[in-house]
């Protein structure tokens, strides 16, 4: 569309102020931002919406104006409401770089001004698109009212046959179709392949939608991110919008299409961002008041406060649980705290839970590459049930090991540590150490994506994330090396039975059962691996170094 189009439509309250030369520009997308340096966010074409918040001084009108036109947008719209009216330092510097400034009467939100522009850029590409924001303004409308991302799918099902689902990076899907007749739903287990397709897809650079075939029904998967971001920042974040359709041979007039819907759905996204804010600032409110030693008292009547926000209706106070999370990238120049909060803030919804506001009972703040959550949970009925409530490590990842570990490719990791529940805020630096403790175990373990529960701590397997490397290696080396080389050139298995055996306790039945072998096969095994290695398998000293070994190897 062109800029000049924008003043035929009255009810955007937009006047221009100057700039009318340049009315001819063509407007290929909008962005809403106070940044005082939103260049890496522009792509070019852009309208710029633009609430003021980053001026503080007339200079800083020059500077902006100076990015904005540097960028190549097609023009900037600022709103009244801010400073109530567009001061003039703004307009001279729209003029000196020949960029076309409009205003914005207080009472016209940005959001209606962004699904016009939206609209009409996707009409002007594809009719169909049109007819379908055209007739659901609502997906724009926030409150009870409002019609979310289900709207848009409904449409593309009843106006273009097209099944689609907004799925999380982990799987568990965000919207989809209401329609009667919208065809069978999708499983969780196929939702978190394709949230796994689509993420090792992205990490390959390609730009989507990424086609893959799975169960004998192909699907085009399209990113929905703000473009512009490191991807590295947003991909474990980043929702995904799933079409069962090959969209290899459609025109470009249907591939902006749906890439304009991703758009209207990034602003849902936003808005669900938005709504996480008083529950983010809480839990860092809370975790700075626990890391400086802050007294009970004053971190129970933090959590007084916090109560009635993550738990509403709830009268008693609830225990609490801990979960840590980091997110490290293998060059360490991305910081991984963010990530690992969205991770978290996705992590601890049920899985099985519909809908983009699952989450408004948990409360995860970051610093660093870390994030720590805040999990309220229900008092039990009786006191004995307090042991079996909770989060668990093991079922914290059953459903998002596969999809975040494709995502997190050969150079990023995900580890996680979980506490166990305490029942006051004298518990809760405590509960704290103990999840950060949890984690570094789970660090220890090799995979992409591992976690580690209260209950290992008590275990040997607390002391090996603190053995120095060299001497983990040096130890593993002394007692392994010799069977690693003796496999290698006989194809003997030592290794393998050797961990089958102290598996099974040092049974020899047991044991040649599981290996499938004859007991005396077995024996000789063991005695070759006694005999290679000087240790004797019958003492309780040598099968625990052995086993340690395994462990750390």
């Amino acid at each position: 569309m062109r800029l000049r189009a924008l003043l035929d439509t009255h009810t955007l309250g937009l006047r221009l102020l100057g700039g009318e030369e340049e009315l001819d520009r063509t407007v290929r997308g909008v962005m809403t931002t106070d940044l005082r340096d939103p260049s890496r966010y522009l792509s070019g074409g852009e309208l710029v919406l633009t609430g003021l918040a980053w001026r503080r001084e007339p200079e800083d009108s020059e500077r902006f104006v100076r990015i904005l036109a540097t960028a190549g947008v097609a023009g900037l719209a600022a709103g009244e409401a801010e400073l109530g009216s567009v001061p003039d330092d703004l307009v001279q510097a729209c003029l000196r770089h020949r960029l076309p400034l409009f205003s914005v009467v207080e009472d016209v939100s940005f959001a209606s001004i962004t699904e016009h522009v939206v609209r009409q850029v996707s009409s002007e590409r594809a009719g169909d698109l049109a007819a379908v924001v055209d007739r659901h303004r609502r997906l724009m409308t926030s409150g009870p009212t409002g019609g979310g991302p289900e709207v848009v799918l409904d449409l593309l099902g009843s106006d273009l046959d097209l099944r689609a689902w907004v799925l999380s990076p982990t799987g568990r899907q965000i919207a989809g179709s209401t329609l009667a007749d919208s065809g069978p739903e999708l499983s969780g287990e196929l939702a978190a392949r394709l949230a796994g397709e689509h993420l090792a897809a992205a990490r390959t650079g390609r730009r989507g939608p990424h086609r893959v075939t799975l169960d004998s029904a192909t699907f085009s998967l399209f990113p929905i991110r703000h473009e512009g971001r490191d991807l590295r920042r947003t991909l474990l974040s980043d929702w995904l919008l799933a079409v069962e359709a090959d969209a290899g041979d459609w025109p470009d007039e249907r591939l902006d299409l749906l890439h304009g819907v991703t758009q209207l759905i990034v602003v849902e996204r936003d808005r669900r961002d938005a709504a996480r804010t008083v529950r983010r600032r809480l839990a860092q409110e809370v975790l700075e008041l626990v890391q400086t030693g802050a007294p009970p008292a004053e971190i129970a009547a933090r959590l007084r406060v916090a109560a009635p926000v993550l738990l509403p209706g709830l009268g008693a106070a609830p225990h609490w649980q801990i979960v840590v999370a980091r997110v490290e990238w293998e060059d360490g120049d991305v910081p991984g705290g963010p990530v690992a909060q969205s991770l978290l803030e996705e992590m601890l919804v049920d899985p099985g839970t519909f809908g983009p506001e699952p989450s408004d009972r948990i409360a995860v703040a970051h610093t660093g590459d870390e994030a720590v959550a805040l999990v309220p949970l229900p008092v039990p009925d009786e006191p004995d049930e307090a042991s079996t409530t909770g989060l668990h490590a093991d079922e914290l990842l059953s459903v998002v090991r596969e999809p975040l570990g494709r995502g997190l490719a050969d150079d990023g990791r995900l580890t996680v540590g979980v506490s166990a529940a305490v029942h006051s805020a004298e518990g809760l630096r405590g509960a704290l150490e103990e999840a950060r403790h949890a984690r570094r175990v789970a660090a220890a373990r090799p995979g992409r994506v591992c976690a580690a529960g209260h209950e290992e701590l008590a275990s040997h397997v607390l002391l090996l994330p603190f053995v120095p490397d060299d001497v983990r290696r040096a130890f593993t080396a002394r007692l392994l090396d010799p069977l690693r080389d003796y496999d290698r050139k006989h194809r003997a298995e030592l290794i393998p039975t050797l961990e089958a055996f102290l598996d099974c306790d040092g049974s020899w039945t047991r044991c040649a059962s599981r290996l499938h072998l004859h007991v005396n096969t077995l024996r000789y095994r063991v005695g070759r691996i006694e005999q290679l290695t000087g240790r004797d398998l019958a003492r309780l000293e040598d099968k625990l170094d052995f086993f340690l070994a395994l462990r750390m190897s």
